[in-house]
């Protein structure tokens, strides 16, 4: 388990873009990832996402993706942004979203690792709200030397 103090170490995101709040299990053995946002009514995109309906933006989850994966990198490489190092994300494949996430809501996420070759990283991950899958994508990041 990872609290926020650990996790800003590895991601640069800060408010209101860093978007996992806790790691609940890491397992490096088999490269996966679970983390979880909480979805609050006082997040400042709902302000205009939909004032009457507010769901959270499709692309805001896909960044919670890509954040919970790069914590996953940073693990995996034992490195850290302080050493030089920072995760870009740089595209998606097989996105599919399937239910919208609303303020109240956990998002949990989950993230696999797929492949790495020449600092190009892939991840299988998935955001869901209990029991249901709201989006699910292969997550392209770069490895970065700073």
């Amino acid at each position: 388990m990872m609290d926020i103090n650990e996790i800003r170490q590895l991601l640069p995101h800060r408010y209101p873009f860093l978007l996992v709040d806790r790691v609940s299990a890491i397992d490096l053995e088999q490269k996966t990832i679970s983390a979880y946002k909480n979805v609050s009514i006082n997040e400042p995109f709902f302000n205009g996402h939909f004032p009457q309906y507010p769901i959270m933006p499709g692309v805001l989850i896909i960044e919670a993706m890509a954040q919970a994966a790069g914590v996953l990198g940073f693990k995996m490489m034992n490195a850290s942004p302080d050493d030089g190092t920072l995760y870009y994300f740089v595209g998606s494949d097989k996105l599919r979203f399937r239910q919208p996430v609303v303020p109240g809501d956990r998002l949990d996420l989950r993230a696999s690792f797929i492949s790495a070759k020449r600092g190009i990283w892939k991840f299988n991950c998935q955001a869901s709200v209990g029991d249901v899958i709201v989006c699910s994508a292969e997550i392209i990041c770069a490895e970065r030397k700073i």
